[in-house]
């Protein structure tokens, strides 16, 4: 999982951390990246020394020790990379697998069986399940405190991961989470938890952008491994004209509220129309913002579904 940088992390052991956060396809380019410019670089030739100018002197003493340089990191800084990439391929890996395991599991009992790491990486692939895409944040241990950042379109949530198989969330988790929100501008929070909230808790977060997920409502968020479904635009008739009985035809709209949409116009009669919104006829229109996926809108009908009591 991820962990909090030290002052006294080196440059290479950053760089390892930046690669082992970020998509392992994403750390193979740049490794291939740093290899390709740092090679070039090492095997350019260095400035002629003039030696009736001191300045060149500098200049040629730089060249030949930034080229030597280059010649040492073409190799050691792609390495790294790729060690950081390739911990993000396992962990990737390894968030699916748990991911799998619970889902074919009829009950809860996989859940309690989690580490608290393993338990932060099933609430990450469960988030991309659902559509978003998940910046880990979480700390170095298993009471860290923001985890995760998933964003759905623009719109930014942020996550707490409890796993407390004994204890029940208290209200003052929930009360951090909501200030951090306010400060970060982010639209929503969840609370993930392994056990239960307290009954302070689930009245805190009722009527506030925060979500309360105990363990039977993170079994509903990871659901049942299903393909991804095919949509296909529902068929539409063409409507007859109600003054000269023709058939309509559909043409676009330039202007007005409709604007980028189309209408339905009749050849014969210019004054009649009636207005058809593509936008509102796709699958992927969703009501509150932009086109959705089947798999956000998903989601968003799991962030507006009310907890269920007792």
């Amino acid at each position: 999982m991820a962990r909090r940088h030290s002052r006294d992390e080196s440059g290479l052991e950053l760089l390892f951390d930046i690669a082992a956060l970020l998509p392992w396809q994403v750390g193979a380019i740049l490794a291939l990246l740093a290899f390709s410019v740092l090679h070039w670089y090492a095997g350019t030739e260095p400035p002629v020394l003039d030696m009736k100018n001191p300045a060149d002197s500098l200049t040629f003493m730089f060249g030949n020790v930034s080229r030597q340089v280059a010649g040492f990191l073409q190799y050691l800084l792609p390495v790294v990379l790729l060690l950081g990439s390739s911990v993000s391929f396992f962990r990737r890996w390894r968030q699916k697998d748990i991911h799998a395991r619970v889902a074919a599991d009829p009950t809860s009992s996989e859940v309690s069986k989690l580490n608290w790491a393993e338990f932060e990486g099933l609430v990450v692939e469960a988030f991309r399940r659902k559509g978003c895409r998940v910046v880990e944040r979480g700390g170095a241990g298993p009471d860290g405190e923001v985890d995760l950042e998933p964003y759905l379109g623009k719109d930014k949530y942020l996550v707490q991961c409890k796993h407390w198989r004994t204890y029940q969330v208290g209200v003052a988790i929930v009360r951090e989470l909501y200030g951090v929100m306010a400060a970060e501008g982010a639209v929503g929070g969840f609370v993930v938890a392994s056990g239960e909230f307290t009954a302070d808790t689930e009245a805190f977060a009722e009527g506030r952008s925060i979500k309360l997920v105990d363990s039977r409502t993170l079994k509903k968020l990871v659901g049942a491994p299903s393909p991804t479904p095919v949509t296909s635009a529902p068929a539409q008739t063409t409507p007859a004209c109600p003054v000269c009985g023709g058939s309509m035809v559909k043409r676009p709209s330039k202007r007005g509220a409709n604007a980028g949409g189309e209408f339905w116009g009749a050849p014969s009669t210019p004054n009649v129309a009636a207005l058809v919104s593509d936008r509102e006829s796709s699958p992927e229109f969703a009501s509150d913002g932009p086109r959705r996926s089947p798999t956000e809108r998903g989601f968003l009908i799991f962030l507006r579904r009310p907890p269920k009591r007792g």
